[in-house]
């Protein structure tokens, strides 16, 4: 283990230690923390090309069933959030729900939340999964037009943990 920095600029940051050779990335220990009930969601808003997205949903993608193909490749990105962030830790899930609803004429939205019962959050992971999705929307039915579009990654709540429950405003 490195010794903790005492550089204010890095002192400060949870995930960089003072190493010989400068500031160094590492992944926290959270070996000390009490595991305790954590969910987060997370949202991504695909929108598609004018008159696309009625097509899609009433007779799916070139690809086949585009929504239940998003929902499975949300769940497993979710599933391998540690392998694919370089500092989040590895959890074992209890959990994890992708919904995928019409918002209006042209948009989707992708909600994924994740849970477990661990020491660390669970945050990356539900936006991991509703990015993942959302980028398989795309993939499913990129043949049909470039135009489609992913917007609005984000965390919509959290609960858990020592920091308590946020919930994204509006």
């Amino acid at each position: 283990m490195t010794q903790e920095s005492q550089d204010p600029l890095t002192s400060s940051l949870s995930h960089i230690t003072e190493g010989v050779d400068g500031p160094r990335a590492r992944m926290v220990d959270v070996s000390h923390k009490h595991e305790t009930h954590r969910e987060a969601t997370a949202r991504a808003i695909v929108e598609f090309p004018e008159g696309l997205l009625e097509g899609i949903l009433r007779e799916g993608g070139p690809k086949g069933p585009v929504l239940e193909v998003a929902r499975i490749a949300g769940v497993g990105a979710a599933k391998q959030t540690g392998l694919l962030i370089p500092l989040c830790h590895p959890l074992g899930l209890d959990g994890v729900d992708v919904e995928i609803q019409q918002l209006d004429e042209n948009r989707l939205e992708v909600l994924c939340t994740a849970v477990c019962t661990g020491r660390t959050g669970v945050e990356m992971e539900a936006m991991t999964g509703a990015s993942v999705a959302a980028l398989t929307l795309y993939d499913m039915t990129k043949a049909l037009s470039k135009g489609i579009t992913i917007q609005r990654v984000e965390l919509l709540a959290k609960s858990g943990g020592k920091s308590g429950p946020w919930k994204r405003e509006g």
